[in-house]
């Protein structure tokens, strides 16, 4: 707030000359002389995001099997579960441990020189899928704002 002063003196008349005194000094407030107004703002914001996703997918077993007609299997070694080993390594501070085959049987034709069929599988344990997936995200946020006044 402003403040104008009013000055009030009082004179007197003294020989030659006179002498003036202030004898009332009061304050009147200035108020603005407007009606209304407004302000308007106008913010945008940008912000980028860039994601790596990076999925392992781990097998910790194994998977076998042998079939097959005119072979034999060699050894007195079971088909069905043969022998298994276990082994452990350790990547960046993460242990993995997993169960694979040790040892499998030994096949042989029953009769040589005749037909016969074999097929053999072996899935071992370890990284079975990886799939890794980059994503960029961009968004912009924009903020209009009014502001209105009036006295």
């Amino acid at each position: 707030m402003i403040f104008i002063r009013k000055l009030y003196a009082t004179i007197f008349l003294v020989g030659s000359g006179f002498i003036m005194t202030p004898t009332k000094t009061l304050a009147v407030p200035v108020v603005p002389n407007f009606q209304q107004g407004s302000m308007t703002s106008h913010t945008e914001t940008t912000s980028k995001v860039t994601e790596t996703i990076n999925s392992m997918d781990y097998s910790t077993g194994y998977q076998y099997s042998a079939t097959g007609t005119g072979i034999t299997a060699s050894g007195d070694l079971n088909i069905v579960s043969p022998e298994t080993s276990t082994s452990t390594v350790t990547i960046d501070g993460v242990t993995s441990t997993w169960t694979g085959v040790g040892t499998k049987p030994t096949f042989t034709q029953t009769t040589p020189g005749t037909a016969f069929q074999f097929t053999e599988t072996y899935k071992g344990p370890g990284l079975q899928q990886h799939t890794i997936i980059q994503r960029v995200t961009e968004v912009t946020s924009v903020t209009d704002t009014t502001s209105v006044f009036s006295q």
